[in-house]
């Protein structure tokens, strides 16, 4: 194969929330920052990927969105044509990425073969071309009750043992396994490397900074993520300020995109009516805003966790528990281990309860003060295991012959 920039492919399935789409940015900057040859498609369904800043050499191409429905159903998020039909067109736009971009390395984000197994003729493409393939794993999936079935019924393993050259876990093994429960071969087994969380910075370029308009830093920064499940967590808190105006240190709290807009225009109204209290709908700049925070308060996905180790704040962790028992299992392991506190909701969100918590909160122990051998290498250690990924790429003589833009400068030469 003649030399040429490196190439990264990501995909990322979801279009609802935010955390799926923050990781892969985040693996894409760091691999162009360490990689001057490299350049990195993100290819997602999220609506809003167009309100982030990209790095040079970072690109997007937005597909199709779809929701899920509380029946577990998907159904198109804009356009007016059925799932199946949405489907097929998100999967073809893949493969035609794919083939004319002609990725040394593919990172499939957490399905393996993608929504309902539309990423699984790119991955054939792709695997005859001798292109490294990677499934990205989160720290923690689901329960074993849950997760089992689910990747039973998706067909996963299969995937896995056929198709994929590595499997990189974005967490350490002694917070959680993200496949435990699944029985899988040695062979599959062999190719899973645990790198570490992501570590997170504030951003390089200079960037508007959210003018607050009543409060101060340093603040209780509440956030919710994407917000489309974050309305308790956003009431609970509420409750404690309205109830207790004695309250110590003021709190910013994020909404979110996603968040129903009814819900929306009532919190922001609860807020302005406390003199502690301010509410913005969205940041895209989340670090700057945690960075300036005497504590956070969040449910605790993947991306709000790297974030609060990344900066080192003292949080409080009030995970969701469905549809799936993930930000739980990952708050109890993180409090057994120190790195937060940990708020169960118990269905009545008593006021006193969470002002006790907000109080204690910026007295506890800060996450440094926890070691953890590995626990945010999660970045150079990706960045390693891209640089072999690569040069066993580059080293398969079938790339040469049959890569999508060598086949198509060939065909325009006959």
């Amino acid at each position: 194969m003649s030399e040429r920039d490196a190439r990264v492919l990501i995909y990322s399935h979801d279009s609802f929330g935010l955390g799926h789409l923050r990781r892969c940015r985040t693996i894409a900057h760091s691999l162009v920052d360490q990689n001057k040859d490299m350049s990195v498609i993100i290819l997602t369904g999220s609506p809003i990927i167009g309100s982030f800043n990209f790095r040079a050499r970072v690109d997007f191409i937005r597909i199709p969105g779809v929701i899920k429905l509380r029946s577990g159903d998907y159904t198109p998020l804009s356009l007016l044509i059925d799932i199946d039909e949405t489907l097929a067109l998100r999967s073809s736009i893949i493969q035609h990425t794919a083939d004319i971009f002609d990725p040394d390395i593919f990172i499939v984000d957490k399905e393996p073969l993608g929504l309902r197994g539309e990423v699984r003729p790119t991955l054939e493409m792709l695997r005859d071309r001798g292109t490294h393939l990677s499934l990205g794993l989160r720290d923690v999936m689901d329960e074993p009750a849950s997760l089992v079935p689910e990747w039973k019924r998706k067909n996963a393993v299969p995937a896995l043992r056929d198709l994929y050259d590595s499997i990189w876990v974005y967490g350490l093994p002694q917070i959680c396994n993200p496949l435990e429960g699944i029985d899988l071969p040695h062979s599959v087994q062999h190719k899973m490397t645990y790198t570490g969380y992501l570590q997170r910075s504030l951003p390089s370029e200079p960037s508007p900074v959210t003018l607050l308009q009543k409060i101060e830093a340093p603040y209780l920064l509440v956030t919710t993520g994407g917000g489309g499940d974050g309305e308790d967590i956003i009431d609970w808190v509420l409750r404690a300020y309205e109830n207790d105006p004695r309250m110590p240190h003021p709190a910013l709290l994020v909404l979110g995109p996603f968040m129903q807009s009814e819900r929306q225009a009532e919190f922001l109204a609860r807020a302005a009516r406390l003199e502690k209290v301010e509410a913005i709908t969205f940041d895209a700049q989340l670090e700057t805003l945690m960075d300036r925070a005497i504590g956070v308060v969040a449910m605790g996905g993947y991306n709000t966790f790297c974030e609060i180790l990344s900066f080192d704040k003292r949080a409080l962790i009030v995970p969701r528990t469905k549809p799936r028992m993930e930000q739980y299992l990952r708050a109890a392991k993180a409090k057994e281990l120190g790195l937060c506190s940990m708020l169960e909701e118990d269905g009545e969100r008593s006021w006193r309860a969470m002002a006790t918590a907000l109080r204690q909160l910026p007295q506890q122990a800060l996450p440094s003060e926890v070691v953890v051998p590995g626990l945010l290498d999660g970045l150079p250690n990706l960045n390693r295991l891209v640089q072999q990924a690569l040069e066993r790429s580059r080293h398969r003589p079938e790339r040469g012959a049959i890569g999508g833009p060598r086949r198509l400068a060939a065909r325009q030469a006959q």
